[in-house]
C-alpha cells in the first residue's frame, strides 16, 4: 500500500513535469524531458499521462508533448478574472529590479489618473507624493498624457475636455494651454510613449507606456517610471523605451 508521503512525492513530480513542460512553447520529446527532469523515461511517461487524462498535456502530431487545452482554458480564465492592478505586478517587479526606480500602474477617470498599484525599489526610492489610489492630474503626467493621446485625437476635443476649468501647473514645465496640451498629445500618440519633463514633482521625471490588459488597441493603463532627474535623466528612459516595450509585453530576451 502507497502511503501519503509517497502519494506527496508522486504529485510533486507530476507538477514538476507540468513545470518543465510549461518551459517548452513547441513542445518536447519524452527522452528530452526525462533528461531534463533527470528521471527515468518510465517516471516521466506515468506524469505525462496523468497530465493528459486531465488535460493539462497533449501531444501533437510528431509525438511531442505540449500544454493542454484545459490547462490553457484555466490559465486564462483565471489570468482575465484577476483585477488589472494584480495582473500587472510581475512587470512592475521587473521594471523596478531593471532601473531601481518607482513604477506605477494608473488608469484615466476624467480629468485625472488614478494609481492603481505603485512599487518601490528596497533602497533609494524617490520619495513620491504619488499613493495606491491617489490623483494626479492627467495632464502633468507621463500616464495621464499617453491614455489621453488614445481618447483626445482634435484640438476641438481638447478644448472641450479642458472645459471652463483651467489647467493647473504644479510646475515651471507644466502644459498650461490646450494648444500645448493637444501638441503634446500629437507627440505623444507618434511615439507611442508619454513622458512627464518634471511636470508634475520638481526634481522628478517619469516615461509611461501603455498596458493593454483587455484589448490589443486600447490600452487598460500604463505602466510608468519614474526616477530623480539627476539619478535617472529623461532621455536615458527614452532611449531604452525598446527594453521597457519588452518588458511589459513579456518579450525581452533571457
Amino acid at each position: 500500500m502507497t502511503d501519503l508521503s509517497d502519494r506527496l512525492v508522486g504529485a510533486d513530480r507530476v507538477l514538476a513535469v507540468l513545470a518543465e513542460l510549461a518551459r517548452h512553447p513547441d513542445g518536447i520529446g519524452l527522452d528530452d524531458m526525462a533528461r531534463a527532469m533527470a528521471s527515468p523515461k518510465p517516471t516521466v511517461h506515468r506524469a505525462l499521462a496523468s497530465l493528459r487524462r486531465a488535460g493539462f498535456a497533449a501531444q501533437d502530431g510528431p509525438g511531442r508533448y505540449v500544454l493542454g487545452d484545459e490547462f490553457l482554458r484555466l490559465a486564462f480564465a483565471h489570468h482575465e478574472a484577476r483585477p488589472d492592478h494584480l495582473r500587472v505586478q510581475p512587470v512592475l517587479r521587473r521594471l523596478c529590479e531593471t532601473y531601481g526606480e518607482t513604477v506605477h500602474y494608473a488608469t484615466l477617470d476624467g480629468r485625472w489618473v488614478v494609481y492603481r498599484s505603485k512599487l518601490d525599489p528596497p533602497s533609494g526610492a524617490v520619495r513620491l507624493t504619488s499613493v495606491v489610489g491617489g490623483r494626479n492630474p492627467a495632464h502633468t503626467t507621463a500616464v495621464g498624457k499617453l491614455l489621453l493621446s488614445f481618447v483626445l485625437h482634435s484640438a476641438a476635443e481638447v478644448r472641450d475636455w479642458i472645459g471652463d476649468e483651467p489647467l493647473t501647473t504644479p510646475t515651471g514645465n507644466s502644459i498650461g494651454t490646450a494648444e500645448a496640451l493637444h501638441a503634446e498629445l500629437v507627440r505623444t500618440r507618434e511615439r507611442g510613449y508619454g513622458v512627464d519633463d518634471q511636470e508634475n514633482e520638481p526634481g522628478v521625471n517619469c516615461l509611461a507606456v501603455p498596458a493593454f490588459l483587455t484589448s490589443p488597441s486600447r490600452p487598460s493603463g500604463a505602466i510608468s517610471i519614474s526616477g530623480l532627474a539627476y539619478r535617472t535623466p529623461l532621455s536615458a528612459l527614452v532611449d531604452d523605451v525598446p527594453a521597457i516595450r519588452a518588458i511589459v509585453a513579456g518579450t525581452e530576451s533571457s
